[in-house]
């Protein structure tokens, strides 16, 4: 499994606020999450954003709220993975959840620029940046969580356990 994209770039403490408003909460639908996603910090996110693009944030991307309002935006708008220095860990939690991959590498996201196309492969643990040529290295994914990620989320992934008899 890899993700290839281009980098939406953001700062520190991105918060669920910023990443989804809080006037789209008593909205359950991904795709309309995702028309809304990151509107007021990124105006033009959504009208710009392609599948398989990746965000590469500062320090505790995800904090505020545990919904997984923000996750499910992000996701549904077509990011393939998130890159940040660290997240916000009900975030990690509810990321891992839904199905998106997320890593940590302060250095790939201080080198990264908006624009510039990685290559994340969460297996190997590398991140490539296409502009420098630099390659990072990042902690694998443990086997279990890789399982959770290419089902889909955590209740495909128990689904699948069950039909399996495992």
């Amino acid at each position: 499994m890899k993700f290839n994209g281009t980098v939406w770039k953001y700062g520190n403490n991105v918060d669920t606020d910023v990443i989804i408003p809080a006037r789209y909460l008593n909205v359950s639908s991904t795709e309309e999450l995702a028309r809304h996603c990151m509107e007021d910090i990124d105006p033009g996110f959504v009208s710009s954003v392609r599948a398989g693009d990746i965000i590469v944030a500062g320090e505790n991307f995800g904090c505020g709220s545990s919904r997984e309002h923000a996750p499910l935006a992000i996701k549904g708008a077509g990011i393939s993975c998130i890159v940040a220095k660290s997240f916000a860990r009900i975030f990690y939690r509810n990321a891992i959840n839904i199905g998106l991959p997320i890593l940590e590498c302060a250095e790939a996201v201080d080198s990264a620029q908006k624009g510039d196309k990685l290559t994340v492969d969460p297996t190997a643990g590398t991140i490539t940046n296409t502009r420098t040529g630099e390659i990072y290295r990042i902690t694998p994914f443990p086997t279990f969580i890789m399982k959770i990620i290419e089902a889909g989320g955590l209740v495909s992934y128990t689904r699948q356990r069950l039909d399996r008899g495992a």
